[in-house]
């Protein structure tokens, strides 16, 4: 399975319990994880401790996205569709920072051009497409179209109905399949109440359930 990183850190880049806990899903299940994130600048950095971005400060989202990796991590530009079962997007502000404008600019923000790609070859092969916390958001700016969970947040749900999806409320711990267009989406962090052990029963059966749908195809 693809799994795409945005940075390292929720507030500028790839939430680090996410991406953690939907690698070892998949590792726990035997399935192969390739991490991709895009060899560009991010959006901008924070400090994670005062939550105040650092002004003047840059650093690559391919290069952060290597610490979660342990260095292997490919650029998003050179991997395909067709090498892979499924795709997987942990969430963070990443998500909506540097793998899209959302963040910035709503329902009128654009998707990273190889990201935009990728879910798109994938959407046409009828391969699964699984996404957490922010990125199903993304997920439907990039296709204009899903049935998505976001959690609860009114005000977010409202954005990607805008967009052209369907939200659809859901606790931590839980799912949501859009079995018409084989995507599974899971609240995580987006979940205002969220624990880590939630986040992880979600994330797991999230990555259980994209899995489920590549045995079905």
């Amino acid at each position: 399975m693809l799994v795409v990183l945005s940075g390292c850190g929720h507030l500028d880049g790839s939430e680090i319990r996410e991406a953690v806990l939907t690698l070892l899903a998949l590792d726990r299940r035997g399935a192969v994880a390739t991490c991709a994130a895009p060899d560009s600048a991010q959006a901008h950095v924070v400090n994670h401790l005062t939550g105040q971005v650092e002004p003047g400060a840059q650093r690559n989202v391919l290069h952060e996205a290597a610490r979660i990796a342990r260095g292997a991590v490919e650029p998003l530009e050179r991997v395909r569709a067709a090498d892979f079962d499924a795709i997987f997007l942990p969430g963070g502000y990443g998500a909506a920072k540097n793998l899209s404008s959302f963040a910035f600019d709503g329902a009128a923000g654009t998707v990273h051009p190889e990201l935009t790609r990728l879910l798109r070859e994938f959407r046409a092969a009828g391969k699964p497409v699984g996404a957490v916390c922010i990125a199903p958001a993304v997920l439907v700016l990039a296709l204009g179209e899903g049935e998505v969970t976001i959690g609860d947040d009114a005000g977010t749900a409202a954005v990607v109905e805008a967009m052209g999806g369907v939200h659809h409320s859901c606790p931590v711990d839980r799912i949501h399949v859009d079995t018409a267009r084989r995507i599974v989406t899971a609240p995580a962090y987006m979940y205002g109440r969220a624990s880590i052990s939630g986040v992880a029963d979600g994330i797991d059966a999230a990555v259980g359930a994209t899995l489920d749908l590549v045995s079905s195809r």
